[in-house]
């Protein structure tokens, strides 16, 4: 493994990878749990999570430090391999920030798109990690 390969990035997660076990049931070793939260964008749920911008918006989540070889792994699923890197400053508890790489989808998903048991989930592991309380309820 190359020295590159094994450097350390944070990541903002605010779909259901923000379950560590998850994480770690896929073989990764996430590191530094903090709640934080992203400026400027909203949740948008359709088969998946994703956010879009959106200025005045706020998104509620969770940062971890995975390796760079641990976050081209997840990302190269099936399932997420849609998803692109974005670069955000996600702000923690105290107030400072932190910069990330937040995966999105290049566009948001047709309205008409929904996944009811996908919001469910994550609206009850939003709940479980103590994600302000407006916030959870908000997650359709």
């Amino acid at each position: 493994m190359s020295e590159d390969e094994g450097a350390r990035v944070e990541v903002f997660f605010y779909g259901l990878f923000m379950d560590e076990s998850l994480l770690r049931e896929k073989g990764l070793k996430p590191e530094g749990r903090r709640l934080a939260s992203v400026e400027n964008f909203r949740l948008v749920i359709g088969e998946r999570a994703t956010l879009a911008p959106c200025d005045g918006g706020e998104v509620h989540g969770l940062l971890f430090s995975l390796t760079r070889r641990e976050v081209d792994a997840l990302y190269t699923e099936a399932s997420v391999s849609a998803y692109r890197p974005e670069a955000v400053c996600a702000q923690l508890c105290d107030g400072t920030y932190v910069p990330a790489l937040c995966f999105n989808l290049p566009a948001p998903p047709a309205p008409a798109e929904r996944n009811p048991q996908y919001a469910s989930k994550l609206k009850a592991l939003a709940a479980r990690l103590g994600l302000p309380a407006d916030y959870v309820a908000s997650i359709s």
